[in-house]
């Protein structure tokens, strides 16, 4: 069985498990379309208040408010640690498009990272490979640290399509990229099925998958940037499973959702995940 119940699973570097490559940690909170911006500076300050400065060491720290909390945000982890990140951005630096927001506004604001390509972007707003890639070139050449988002579908996991659907993803989203801008990004496995449905992978099939998605990027880019490069896990990586999930040799965080929206969930789930 593929699918089970979460509850049912018992810059500097730090050395995974297995030992073979050290990649630092990252673990990255999307508030999706929730927090004004008082909410939104409360929880950052929360979040500054609990988290150790010896965590830091360890792991990359980054919350991802919506468009109109990123500066008050911003503002409250001023000289900390924790990084700010936005959940979207456009290709254009400027012009007629209505509604949208360009890289270089996102900096202003205070934001150093970028999610693109989150599977919610791709099945409600027409997200596809190719925008991804537009997006991710507009991203890298502003300075933002983008935050790549790959998954399958629950059809397609149980159709047996998994990697030919992470292989078109990867392959189409990242075309044109050049090996040396890799080192500024981090890619989020999100198997769909996963996302808010209280479902997750095991620690073997997220591993095999996250090996597999390294696979493609050594095939891509060489095997040094794809054993640099850092996979989160993003399918309810919570308190309760974030040690085994991120224990595994392949996995190096996770891109949260609910979990993060409360400082003592995010918190204690950074705190597993480092084993502490």
């Amino acid at each position: 069985m593929l699918l089970v119940k979460y509850d049912s699973i018992p810059m500097g570097s730090v050395t995974k498990k297995d030992g073979k490559m050290s990649r630092k940690v990252i673990v990255a909170g999307n508030w999706k379309m929730n927090k004004l911006p008082a909410e939104g500076a409360a929880l950052a300050a929360e979040l500054r208040a609990q988290l150790p400065a010896e965590i830091f060491a360890e792991a990359d720290v980054v919350v991802c408010p919506p468009f109109t909390a990123i500066p008050a945000v911003a503002e409250a982890l001023r000289g900390s640690a924790i990084k700010v990140g936005a959940q979207n951005v456009h290709w254009a630096a400027s012009g007629a498009f209505t509604g949208e927001i360009s890289a270089e506004m996102l900096k202003s604001v205070g934001a150093e990272y970028v999610i693109i390509g989150h599977s919610e972007r791709r099945q409600y707003f027409g997200e596809t490979d190719a925008t991804v890639n537009s997006r991710l070139k507009a991203a890298l050449a502003a300075g933002l640290r983008p935050i790549v988002c790959i998954g399958e579908l629950k059809e397609e996991r149980e159709g047996d399509r998994t990697e030919v659907v992470l292989a078109q993803q990867i392959r189409g989203g990242f075309a044109g990229i050049e090996p040396s801008a890799m080192a500024q990004v981090v890619v989020a496995y999100e198997p769909v099925w996963a996302i808010g449905t209280g479902l997750t992978a095991t620690p073997e099939i997220a591993e095999a998958t996250h090996r597999f998605i390294r696979k493609e990027f050594a095939s891509l880019f060489g095997a040094a940037v794809a054993d640099a490069l850092r996979i989160q896990y993003g399918g309810s990586m919570k308190p309760e499973n974030a040690r085994e999930l991120v224990g595994c040799p392949d996995i190096d965080g996770g891109l949260i959702g609910g979990a993060a929206l409360k400082a003592e969930s995010f918190v204690k789930l950074i705190r597993e995940a480092l084993g502490k």
